[in-house]
């Protein structure tokens, strides 16, 4: 077990380099629009990290390239615009569509599967839950759409859970990632990919356990 767990983290620390590299660059060129860009295609289920580009949001914040309220706004934002698009491809195309080409978002069709039964069983809370939880969070903007959630409901479940995961992760790289000490900022991040992982893990193991909600009806 601690040999797996050396290894999570090992591989997670290295993807996490790479990749801060790249979106940093990305970010640190184009300031807000980049973020702006970035988020939307996160919450729209694209390949995109937050658990990446949060921290790193957060740091150049701490640097003073950023402001932390205008950043976290821009943020926001751009997960409505992200989880809206999502969830209108899900309302109109409807399941059969959205499973044959779900290809094109980098997913499979049993993964939508997967949170489609859980927001059948858990309802509107299942939103907010799945805000909190890494891959589910921007897939779970699909059965809402397939349920026809009512479109308040779903952006006040989305925006509570996302804020709470967007302020959290943004604040570790406020004041983890800006930390002077090279070891800290090393252990940090060791200590969060496995927190990540923790939370995945005992995320879809909640959202099991709840208790079924009345079925939604179209708006």
């Amino acid at each position: 077990m601690e040999f797996l767990l050396v290894g999570l983290v090992a591989s997670l620390l290295e993807l996490f380099t790479d990749a801060s590299a790249a979106i940093g660059t990305f970010v640190t060129s184009y300031g807000y629009y980049a973020v702006f860009i970035l988020m939307t295609l996160e919450y729209a289920s694209l390949p995109i990290p937050s658990e990446i580009v949060l921290p790193l949001i957060g740091f150049f914040a701490a640097s003073g390239t950023f402001s932390f309220p205008v950043a976290l706004g821009v943020v926001l934002v751009a997960g409505v615009v992200g989880m809206f698009i999502d969830y209108y491809i899900a309302y109109f195309l409807g399941k059969e569509v959205v499973y044959k080409h779900a290809s094109l978002f980098h997913i499979s069709r049993r993964r939508i599967e997967t949170f489609d039964e859980a927001f059948k069983r858990n309802g509107e809370f299942a939103v907010f839950i799945a805000r909190l939880i890494p891959i589910a969070r921007a897939l779970i903007s699909f059965p809402a759409g397939f349920a026809g959630m009512q479109k308040r409901k779903f952006l006040l479940y989305s925006l509570a859970g996302s804020f709470i995961w967007d302020v959290v992760l943004m604040l570790f790289g406020y004041y983890g990632l800006a930390s002077s000490s090279a070891g800290t900022v090393l252990a940090g991040i060791g200590l969060f990919s496995v927190v990540i992982y923790i939370v995945y893990k005992k995320g879809i193991a909640s959202m099991k356990r709840i208790e079924p909600s009345p079925p939604q009806g179209k708006p």
